[in-house]
C-alpha cells in the first residue's frame, strides 16, 4: 500500500540492505516502517530488536498472521493506524482480519493516529480510543513541507525527485485526489481535534502528544513530562488550544504577541 510514496523505490527486506544502512548511520535510525507481507520482514523485525530501532508496520496490506509473526519478532508499533493498512477482506468466501484488527487485538501493540480529523474521521477516532486509550495511542502528524501554509502546489519528497500534491480542504492530496499525500496539521490541531472530534479530555489527548509517545520512543526517561531532572521543554495554550509560548531547555524561543 504504497499511497503517495514513489512506487520506485519500494523494495523487499534484505538483509545485506539494511545492515548496510544500520552500519552507517551510527545509531542515528531510531525507529523503522516496514509492511510485514514482504519477504524477510520477521527476520528484519528481528535485527530491527537487536539494534535498539523501533521496528513498525505501516503502509501494509498484510493479514493478521503476518502481523502476528511480525510482532513475535519485535514489531510492536504500527505506523498511522488506519492509513494505507489492511483491514477485514475476503479469500474465496472467507472473512480474514487485516492489520487494524491486529491492532485492536494486540495489547502490546501501540499505535500512531493521525488526528486532523481527516485521516482518522470521527468514528474511528471514538473507537481507537474506547479500544486502545490513551496509553497505547501516539498523535501524529505526518506533516510534510506544506504544513502551516496556505493552500496550493507543493511537492512532496526532495527537491530533485519529488511529487506535486495539492494542499485543500486542510490535506494533501495526490494531484487526481485519489489518495492523502501526507498532512499539513500541526500538534495543537491534533489535541485541540482529539478534545473535539475525538471526545477525549484534555489530559489524554496531551499525554498522547507527549508521555505515550516518549515512552514508545524509549525517551521517557528525559523527554514527555514535567519532572526534575527532564529537559525544560514547555509549551503553553489556552483554552481554544492557540499556542501562546514555547520553552525549550528551559529558554523560550516562541512568544505570541
Amino acid at each position: 500500500m504504497a499511497g503517495a510514496q514513489d512506487g520506485c523505490y519500494l523494495r523487499d527486506p534484505e538483509p545485506a540492505d539494511y545492515t548496510d544502512i544500520i552500519s552507517r548511520a551510527d545509531g542515528l535510525i531510531k525507529r523503522w516502517s516496514f509492511a510485514p507481507e514482504l519477504p524477510g520482514a520477521p527476520a528484519f523485525a528481528a535485527e530491527l530488536r537487536r539494534q535498539g530501532i523501533l521496528a513498525a508496520a505501516g503502509h501494509t496490506a498484510a493479514d493478521f498472521d503476518q502481523c502476528d509473526a511480525a510482532f513475535r519478532s519485535g514489531c510492536t508499533h504500527l505506523t498511522h493506524f488506519f492509513s494505507c493498512m489492511s483491514t477485514v477482506t475476503r479469500r474465496h468466501a472467507h472473512r480474514i482480519a487485516g492489520t487494524v484488527e491486529y491492532g485492536y487485538w494486540q495489547d502490546g501493540m501501540t499505535i500512531e493516529i493521525i488526528a486532523d480529523g481527516i485521516h482518522v474521521p470521527q468514528p474511528l477516532l471514538w473507537l481507537v480510543m474506547k479500544i486502545k486509550g490513551a496509553d497505547r495511542i501516539a498523535l501524529v502528524t505526518d506533516s510534510m513541507r506544506a504544513a502551516g501554509m496556505p493552500e496550493g502546489t507543493y511537492i512532496l519528497g526532495g527537491l530533485s525527485s519529488h511529487r506535486e500534491v495539492i494542499v485543500e480542504e486542510g490535506v494533501a492530496k495526490m494531484p487526481d485526489r485519489s489518495c492523502f499525500a501526507g498532512s499539513v496539521a500541526t500538534a495543537d490541531r491534533l489535541v485541540r481535534t482529539m478534545t473535539t472530534l475525538g471526545g477525549c479530555t484534555l489530559q489524554d489527548a496531551v499525554k498522547m502528544m507527549t508521555a505515550t509517545p516518549a515512552r514508545i520512543m524509549h525517551i521517557d526517561d528525559h523527554k514527555g513530562s514535567l519532572a526534575v531532572g527532564k529537559d525544560a521543554d514547555v509549551v503553553i495554550f489556552d483554552d481554544n488550544i492557540d499556542i501562546q509560548r514555547t520553552i525549550i531547555n528551559g529558554k523560550t524561543i516562541y512568544a505570541k504577541c
